[in-house]
């Protein structure tokens, strides 16, 4: 259990950040924040948090930093900051973002090399699933970093799973992603082929969802591919990026992923024709409009 006086540093307040550091707070923390977008830092500020204008003052004040970072470079720049500013004790960062295990491994060790830890901790869920906790971790790390790091990540997880060594975390989330990037593909086609055989698609998505042939990307994304409505949960670009990763990731190991590239083409697709903002949930529109296309032809 984590006293009230815990400070706990967030750094990135996009759509999971702002989230993490929200049930940080209402679990009675103490939360510093920081983010490049000052309206992101006094959003967060109006409901308790206090603001680190430095990268630097936040380190010093808070014993972990939770990151949530859309890019490698962001992270390592992070990084760089963090391990040259003393903190109250030894502690570290417990690092969200979804990025390539190498990037994971080279955070790690510069924070090694001023004796700070860290944790490689993706999270598996939407920006939705964020705001109601409904998220998990993939924790990796040394036993000793982990321990203390979990009742940090138990604010705002419903569960975890703790994987080993530095970088399992990563490796867990790059699979979990495999198959949602499938899944939504899946759940799309599927919907498609009931739309046009006549069905209701709420009615198809409950009955579907009850039996063997429901999916976790069918229940939260197959009511967004219903109503034709895409405000992003997980943007088309920003997945993009993480199937990248992944597919960078099975080259290294010689793994096949033949499903996995044929369901990256339609979201490549997307991303190139300027709806890169959309949430994934739009590869529905694409298969139809491709779809229409074709029977134009």
């Amino acid at each position: 259990m984590l006293s009230p006086s815990y400070a706990v540093g967030f750094v990135g307040l996009g759509a999971m950040g702002s989230q993490l550091s929200r049930h940080a707070l209402e679990a009675g923390l103490e939360v510093w924040v920081h983010d490049l977008d000052p309206a992101r830092v006094a959003a967060l500020s109006d409901q308790g948090a206090h603001a680190a204008a430095e990268l630097a003052d936040l380190a010093r004040r808070c014993r972990w930093i939770v990151t949530s970072l859309p890019t490698a470079s962001a992270l390592h720049g992070v990084v760089d900051q963090v391990a040259g500013a003393p903190g109250p004790e030894r502690g570290g960062l417990i690092e969200t973002s979804t990025l390539s295990v190498e990037d994971k491994e080279r955070a790690a060790a510069t924070l090694g090399a001023a004796g700070l830890g860290m944790v490689d901790a993706p999270l598996s869920g939407t920006s939705q699933q964020a705001a109601t906790r409904d998220l998990i971790a993939y924790v990796s790390g040394s036993p000793e970093d982990c321990a203390a790091a979990l009742p940090v990540i138990r604010t705002f997880t419903r569960a975890q799973y703790q994987l080993g060594r530095l970088g399992n975390g990563t490796r867990m989330k790059l699979v979990a992603n495999h198959l949602v990037a499938i899944h939504n593909v899946a759940a799309a086609e599927a919907l498609l082929l009931a739309a046009r055989a006549g069905l209701d698609l709420p009615a198809v998505i409950e009955a579907v969802s009850d039996g063997a042939g429901g999916s976790r990307m069918l229940q939260v994304r197959g009511p967004l591919m219903a109503s034709g409505e895409y405000a992003a949960t997980m943007r088309v670009d920003n997945f993009v990026k993480d199937i990248d990763i992944i597919e960078q990731h099975a080259g290294s190991l010689g793994s096949p992923v033949p499903l996995l590239a044929e369901c990256a083409r339609l979201y490549r697709t997307m991303l190139e024709s300027g709806r890169g903002d959309l949430d994934t949930a739009a590869v529905f529109d694409e298969l139809l409009r491709g779809s229409e296309q074709a029977r134009e032809a």
